[in-house]
């Protein structure tokens, strides 16, 4: 007799259609039933009154209720049953707190114009609540925690991951398969890339519609296998001639043509785990992959990976797949043994241990970075060699992701001290000022640079900045811009010690926040994905005020289309060194026209605009009397006075900052 564990599994997927958050339900329930007749213990599902039952052995079905849909899950289903309850599709009754939940992906945030505005808004309002209730949040990948992470209220090690398995792509049966031979059999042998996938936007299966026309002149197809889902925002695909869109095949008939493709191509902008992959894998059939998200964390070393906002990448891979059947062989060999470490059998006894004791830890797959981005930190500095020196060999010496360049970007060679002529860094000078400098290290950027951090040469970063910052652009392909947190910034006070700023990131403390959307860069500490960059620049008439050339650029990277975001895991100290700071009459000059000029150029918008001014000239005015040592609010003051006059007479040039006549020099 089977002795009882006192947990049931939520039923709901049973009532919906088979998609990879429904398959992952099934083969977890599955590799449970298996553990609990090993053991010769038992549990239940319990469902809607209208499901077929499964046939487990030690998982009776029962069913309950008259609703259906979220009304069961979240009325009925918390009052039939009030012991442990696994969930393993996304959501769960809120009322219940002794409950473990799997959430798969952070998309419904990352990727909202993917999703029904129904959908969304529900997602997006449910999830946080269940976060907090829940005993147990799960995920997919190490890279679907990090994105819920920062979406949700939970620390990414919170979360436990429990991957797809690969077993049951070896039961399907090609030579049962009715559909794809009939669709191959006229086709006189020609080459094919299958795709699998619905046309959520989130997909990309446009880009494999738009790099067709290409691989036709190479005699090869594009097959689309694959469903619609009422979930999501609907998709035109513009098919080309090569292009055949399959609509839903049965497993064996997708068995049958990942044996005869010439790849699969997973072109995805994001992912919770990408379970195609390893089904491919699984099967012999080569993997062309998206390099972002989970996918890179999915496919190992045993794939091609190329960018997916990158067609011309893409052609490259395939066609270097159709042209070495050595490399296919290779890539079929290596997925085979890729596959071996995802397992429904282990995923499912992660879940009896959690069910078990919710606190459990389970160790976690290790993030791949084998392939760690091209990322090259620039430093402008002018007249604080030391200071600079210092800030750099720390850099060095401390990144536990060492970047691949850094550059020095100055007016005087004698501006980088000692780093001139040593291998540690790239001195480049050019013209004087923030932006400029700025601009000069991007015109010296080397061929394959994908991400550039800009660090104040008074800035002391964690030893993970370049790290977290890396894994943030690779998990969601739609930022463009990244800024940190700030733990201390001593340009607010009378400056911060490189000891004392060494020893604060040290001892970094827990944030309330994670991740802030549409959120100015601060130049101390930014970085941007080059090839979002494009040919923008910073705007070199804001001569002046470090802080809103940065907002400028990043307004202006905004209007292109890329997500600007703050992060709490990039972390360091500006320690604000107050030699070759700006004077105080140019600095309030600036404070004035630089906003106002912004404003014209649609970078500031009228309410941030009269913030800025009112904040500015309030603290100047009122501290003017008792001004603080390290500050010269009398200079701002009288800069922003001949600011307000210049203005009047319709003069916004930010540029007559460098050179409008200090108080010192007019007494």
């Amino acid at each position: 007799m089977s002795s009882t564990t006192g947990f049931a599994i939520n039923g709901r997927f049973l009532t919906q259609r088979v998609t990879g958050v429904q398959r992952y339900a099934r083969n977890v329930v599955a590799a449970i039933d298996a553990a609990l007749v090993e053991r010769g213990q038992a549990a239940a599902i319990i469902a809607p009154r209208r499901v077929d039952d499964p046939g487990f052995q030690a998982l009776p079905l029962t069913r309950t209720g008259r609703l259906s849909g979220h009304g069961w899950e979240q009325l009925e289903l918390p009052i039939s049953f009030s012991g442990p309850l696994l969930n393993l599709c996304n959501t769960a009754p809120l009322a219940k707190g002794e409950q473990i939940i799997c959430i798969h992906d952070a998309n419904v945030f990352t990727a909202p114009g993917s999703y029904g505005r129904a959908f969304r808004e529900l997602y997006t309002r449910l999830q946080p609540l269940l976060v907090r209730r829940a005993a147990r949040i799960a995920t997919v990948s190490q890279a679907s925690a990090r994105q819920l992470a920062r979406y949700l209220p939970i620390r990414a090690d919170e979360i436990a991951v429990l991957p797809n398995g690969h077993e049951h792509a070896l039961a399907w049966r090609p030579e049962r398969a009715e559909t794809a031979p009939l669709l191959l059999a006229d086709r006189a042998g020609r080459r094919f890339v299958l795709a699998l996938g619905s046309r959520a936007r989130h997909k990309n299966l446009k880009l494999l519609i738009d790099i067709a026309p290409q691989l036709a002149d190479n005699d090869i197809d594009v097959l689309i296998a694959g469903g619609e889902g009422d979930i999501f925002a609907p998709e035109a695909l513009r098919a080309a001639p090569n292009v055949h869109l399959l609509g839903r095949l049965l497993d064996d008939d997708l068995a049958y043509l990942m044996d005869r493709a010439l790849c699969l191509a997973f072109p995805s902008l994001t992912e919770g785990f990408g379970l195609p992959i390893v089904e491919a894998m699984a099967r012999g059939c080569p993997v062309v992959s998206s390099d972002c998200a989970s996918m890179p964390e999915v496919c190992g070393d045993a794939a091609l990976l190329a960018a997916p906002t990158q067609p011309e990448a893409w052609i490259s891979s395939i066609m270097t797949l159709a042209r070495s059947p050595g490399l296919r062989e290779e890539l079929s060999g290596k997925g085979r043994e890729q596959v071996a470490s995802f397992s429904w059998a282990q995923t499912g006894a992660g879940y009896l241990d959690l069910l078990r004791q919710p606190a459990a830890s389970l160790a976690g797959r290790a993030a791949n970075l084998s392939r760690p981005p091209h990322i090259a930190v620039v430093i402008a500095t002018r007249g604080r060699p030391d200071v600079v020196s210092r800030t750099v060999r720390h850099l060095l010496a401390q990144q536990s992701l060492k970047p691949t360049d850094v550059i020095v970007s100055c007016c005087s060679r004698e501006d980088a001290g000692d780093l001139v002529g040593t291998s540690d860094a790239t001195v480049v000078t050019g013209p004087a000022g923030l932006a400029a400098q700025r601009n000069t290290a991007l015109a010296r950027l080397p061929p394959g640079t994908e991400i550039v951090v800009f660090f104040d040469d008074d800035f002391v970063a964690h030893r993970d900045w370049l790290a977290r910052a890396a894994e943030a652009f690779r998990d969601d392909v739609d930022v463009a811009a990244l800024t940190g947190r700030v733990l201390a910034d001593g340009a607010t006070g009378p400056g911060i010690g490189f000891e004392e700023a060494s020893r604060l990131v040290e001892h970094v403390p827990r944030s309330d926040w994670s991740w802030i959307d549409s959120y100015s860069p601060y130049g101390c500490n930014m970085a941007f994905r080059v090839s979002q960059l494009g040919d923008l620049r910073f705007d070199e008439r804001l001569v002046l005020y470090g802080w809103l050339e940065d907002r400028d650029f990043g307004a202006a990277l905004a209007r292109k289309g890329g997500r600007v975001a703050k992060s709490a895991e990039l972390v360091g100290v500006h320690m604000g060194v107050k030699s070759g700071r700006i004077a105080g009459d140019r600095l309030g000059y600036s404070q004035v026209v630089n906003p106002l000029y912004m404003l014209r150029k649609g970078t500031m918008t009228l309410p941030q605009v009269a913030g800025q001014l009112f904040r500015n000239m309030a603290s100047n005015i009122g501290k003017a009397a008792w001004p603080e040592p390290f500050i010269d609010r009398r200079g701002r003051l009288r800069g922003n006075v001949l600011a307000i006059a210049d203005v009047l007479r319709g003069h916004v040039q930010p540029e007559r900052a460098a050179s409008i006549t200090l108080g010192s020099e007019r007494a």
